[in-house]
């Protein structure tokens, strides 16, 4: 696979730039990375809801405008997640007939490098990555009209769990449903995993990379500019604001 690099990437990026470059990457697809096309990214707080969900039941909006956490709509179904500079971010895109194929192939591949690394990673569920029965890593796909699957997750390094647990508010029933009492309860970081094997957060990024690309390609100026032009979709005040009275599992 290619892994796409940006020509600025150290600049702070809108989460829904980097949903808007998977768009991209799939349907120029055949042109900029025939394999397939990876790349990693980090973003300011922010909360990302699936395409059905009802904004006011899964956020708690007042918490997050209180402390600038971002609030955007994804495209794609699923629930709610909160991501920081401590969650990176995982888009794995290439061609294929059937995108459930694609995704299990991915979720494989994410698990096996994790226990390349020592660490005993397991597959669970529809989209999950486990390690000692919690969640490190949670993940969606969809299927572009071009004939290009997306696949991405998150990958939870250093994730502000304090601040997640405030910023998204699943419903008491979804959680007792789970047998948990709190989004927390499920999920955990991989950092002091990592730190005892002396691979710290730059380490981890490079050895995603080199696990899962043998090229890298640097879009250049008028493709980023493509991207924006679609980020601009997401940030439609219409959309963001969706329907109420509609909501997925946000867990």
């Amino acid at each position: 696979m290619t892994n796409l690099v940006l020509p600025d990437a150290e600049s702070s990026r809108r989460l829904v730039f980097f949903l808007s470059m998977e768009e991209y990457a799939a349907d120029h697809i055949r042109e900029i990375a025939p394999e397939g096309a990876f790349f990693i990214w980090q973003v300011d707080p922010t909360v990302i809801f699936g395409r059905n969900q009802d904004m006011q039941a899964e956020v708690d909006v007042e918490f997050c405008k209180s402390r600038n956490i971002a609030m955007y709509r994804r495209k794609s179904g699923g629930g709610c997640v909160f991501a920081d500079r401590g969650n990176i971010m995982i888009s794995y895109i290439r061609p294929c007939t059937d995108v459930s194929v694609l995704f299990s192939e991915f979720l494989d591949r994410l698990s096996a490098f994790l226990r390349h690394l020592g660490i005993p990673a397991e597959v669970s569920g529809r989209n999950d990555v486990l390690v000692d029965g919690r969640k490190v890593s949670g993940n969606a796909f969809s299927l572009r009209p071009s004939g290009t699957g997306i696949v991405h997750g998150t990958f939870l390094y250093n994730l502000d769990f304090g601040t997640m647990s405030k910023a998204i508010t699943p419903s008491r029933a979804k959680l007792e449903s789970k047998g948990v009492k709190s989004v927390s309860q499920r999920v955990m970081n991989l950092k002091p995993l990592l730190d005892a094997k002396g691979l710290g957060l730059d380490g981890l990024k490079r050895e995603l990379v080199d696990w899962f690309c043998d090229s890298s390609l640097e879009l250049d100026a008028a493709q980023v500019e493509a991207i924006g032009e679609i980020e601009k979709e997401y940030l439609n005040p219409s959309f963001i604001a969706g329907r109420a009275g509609v909501s997925d599992d946000s867990l």
